[in-house]
């Protein structure tokens, strides 16, 4: 992931709302959101080039999402993929303290990251950058390649507008989907400085991410309640929307993948 905004116990009816969009070289293969075979409580896309995946959800409401925290002269070849510690989260069943101190320990195996990992009741935020597993805060947070609540323009602008959509009543898929299409890119004045020159910070500072070989290749919209996940997945640049509706402890209706 490269941008997850998220209202974390705002809306007393829908205590996790996600918005993240997936940004990745276009030729990197890449299988859409599913339930895995070898862990079928788990719902998520997968990186077919190194294993593991960016965002997913379980069947009991377990939730994990990663961004690479960007810093070209800190990364290393050969490190461990950072995929593997969201699917090693969904796919156990430790509390999301003790997985996040575990990573700790082996936190100098992996390029520098941010990670989300929780549960219906406890949501942790852990860098590698950072150093300390911490609890997430109620409120409405971003998160895009630096730490949490890095206040980068499209990170503000994100915020801002699903903190509208996580007042509403009814938080509603489709205005999460929409709001992470947006292209605009803020004024050079206000891009931050990454090491990756100026050209490069305007093409990556805009939510939404078009270009020929780079580019966001999903968004994810994730509305949790009491009583279940809805998880809808949009893949680009096809626009083919992957919609999966849970409910805890019940049986799971898995409609087909459509166009919206």
């Amino acid at each position: 992931m490269c941008l997850i905004a998220f209202a974390w116990r705002v809306n007393p009816a829908f205590p996790l709302i996600v918005a993240a969009n997936r940004d990745e070289f276009l030729r990197r293969p890449t299988a859409p959101a599913a339930f895995w075979g070898e862990a079928p409580h788990v719902l998520a896309g997968r990186d077919l080039e190194a294993g593991g995946t960016w965002l997913g959800v379980t069947t009991s409401g377990r939730f994990a999402a990663l961004t690479n925290f960007r810093d070209p002269e800190a990364h290393r070849e050969g490190r461990r993929t950072r995929g593997e510690l969201v699917a090693r989260f969904l796919e156990g069943d430790e509390t999301p303290v003790a997985y996040l101190d575990r990573v700790r320990e082996n936190a100098l195996l992996y390029n520098r990251f941010s990670l989300l990992v929780g549960d219906p009741s406890h949501l942790l935020v852990y860098s590698n950058v950072a150093g300390t597993p911490t609890p997430v805060p109620p409120g409405v947070h971003g998160l895009s390649n630096h730490l949490l609540d890095t206040p980068w323009p499209k990170v503000a602008r994100t915020k801002a507008a699903l903190a509208s959509i996580a007042s509403d009543p009814d938080p509603a898929p489709d205005a999460i989907l929409s709001l992470l299409a947006d292209p605009t890119r803020p004024p050079d004045a206000d891009l931050p400085d990454t090491g990756v020159g100026l050209e490069i910070e305007r093409f990556l500072s805009s939510p939404f991410i078009e270009g020929p070989a780079y580019g966001t290749r999903s968004s994810t919209a994730v509305v949790v309640s009491r009583d279940g996940i809805v998880f809808v997945e949009r893949t680009h640049p096809e626009k083919t929307d992957r919609r999966v509706e849970l409910r805890f402890g019940a049986d799971i209706s898995v409609p087909e993948r459509h166009p919206p």
